[in-house]
């Protein structure tokens, strides 16, 4: 094998501009003729949208407006470029939210990650994502089929069969959640089976240290990719292991939760995804995952922006005093005073009763106006702190649970 799945991987910086200047004005314009993006996008001149920056002054796309748009105009909202007749699969995720997948080839963009991952031809990958009603299984199965791996395709359950197969069948990689390979290798041995799993390529759930390194000291090179099944795969590990690397396919930002704007480099914040995918033209799609970009490029050659992967979950919606209190309010009071730069909203326990302190960093400032504003905006009362410039933690949280729940 060759050191990198394509070109792409180690284009310069300016190489990698000067393509996303030519392919996202038209992303833009085809999403623009579709129906599920006529008023949100009916006053953008795709010309004008060029780079990450620029795409920062469009609407966010969340899975709400997506579960929206698909019940008034099902299965797909109006924002797919072919009839549902003219894809290969309809899945269907919780929500419901409908999903489109098509058998182009690495239609998903997996193979660049089972590429990183050491997996190609000769290779057999024990495939046990999930093959009914969702699309992971799928996903995961056309990236095999990018590399040349031949697949059995597993699913989920059944351990001692897949024990088993993996054993009879001669499976050399593992696709599947993070934990659920260690279950298998342990029922294996429990059997009397020798394995011959040296990879193992996973997602939908946290690879924690400690596992990895399990893996390690059992001859399996574990790494991780970050995908959904709307957008596909959008970041990966390689060999380096140092952060995920973004899919050349996308376009990533990290926007503080709640507004859509992005922070600087090294923040914590909310994922948001652009595809390219001409098929299925998501713009800004808001992910509610937490990441943060990482300075540099990897080690390992590949020269696309760095993510340090999952950090939590965006939408921090918080029931406070019998109220949702929201980022998205959080982000109106920041909006209703210039000099406040950011906010915080801590929402605590004395004795039986709840709490709220929301902490405001701004350089002055009248603190009494202050507590009108989150009084008219968060719908409660609550006492105001006035921290100065830069001391509020740059950890992604506009609003903060410290109350124990055990």
């Amino acid at each position: 094998m060759t050191s990198y799945f394509d070109a792409l991987e180690t284009r310069s910086v300016d190489e990698r501009a000067a393509a996303l200047g030519a392919a996202l004005p038209e992303q833009i314009a085809r999403a623009k003729g579709l129906t599920g993006y006529a008023e949100r996008l009916a006053d953008v001149d795709a010309s004008t949208i060029t780079d990450r920056d620029s795409l920062a002054a469009l609407p966010v796309l969340r899975k709400a407006d997506l579960g929206a748009a698909q019940a008034d105009a099902p299965p797909f909202g109006g924002l797919t470029t072919r009839p549902a007749s003219g894809f290969a699969h309809i899945f269907q995720s919780p929500g419901p939210i409908y999903e489109p997948g098509s058998t182009d080839p690495d239609w998903w963009r997996l193979g660049r990650f089972l590429y990183a991952c050491g997996i190609g031809q000769g290779d057999i990958v024990q495939n046990c994502f999930g093959y009914h009603l969702t699309p992971a299984g799928q996903i995961f199965e056309s990236g095999a089929r990018a590399v040349g791996a031949a697949v059995l395709p597993a699913g989920t359950g059944q351990t001692e069969l897949q024990a088993r197969a993996a054993h009879d069948v001669g499976v050399t990689a593992y696709a599947g959640t993070p934990d659920y390979l260690k279950v298998i290798l342990e029922k294996a041995d429990e059997l009397g089976l020798s394995l011959n799993i040296t990879r193992a390529a996973v997602s939908g759930g946290a690879l924690f240290p400690s596992l990895r390194q399990w893996y390690a000291d059992c001859g399996i090179t574990c790494l991780q990719c970050y995908a959904t099944a709307d957008l596909g795969n959008v970041a990966y590990e390689s060999p380096a292991m140092e952060g995920l690397i973004v899919d050349e396919g996308v376009i990533v930002e990290i926007v503080t939760p709640g507004t859509g704007d992005p922070v600087p480099e090294g923040e914590v914040g909310e994922v948001v995804v652009t595809t390219l995918n001409p098929d299925y033209p998501l713009i800004r799609f808001g992910t509610g995952d937490l990441s943060a970009v990482m300075p540099g490029q990897s080690p390992c050659g590949r020269t696309n922006m760095r993510i340090k992967g999952w950090m939590g979950r965006a939408d921090q919606t918080t029931k406070i005093k019998g109220m949702f209190v929201r980022p998205e309010q959080v982000a109106q009071l920041v909006a209703r005073h210039p000099e406040i730069q950011r906010a915080r909203v801590v929402a605590g326990r004395s004795g039986e009763a709840d709490t709220m302190t929301v902490r405001i960093e701004a350089e002055g400032g009248d603190a009494e106006a202050f507590a009108a504003t989150v009084a008219d905006v968060l719908k409660l009362k609550g006492e105001v702190e006035i921290v100065a410039p830069g001391g509020l933690p740059r950890d992604g949280l506009v609003i903060e649970d410290t109350r124990s729940y055990e």
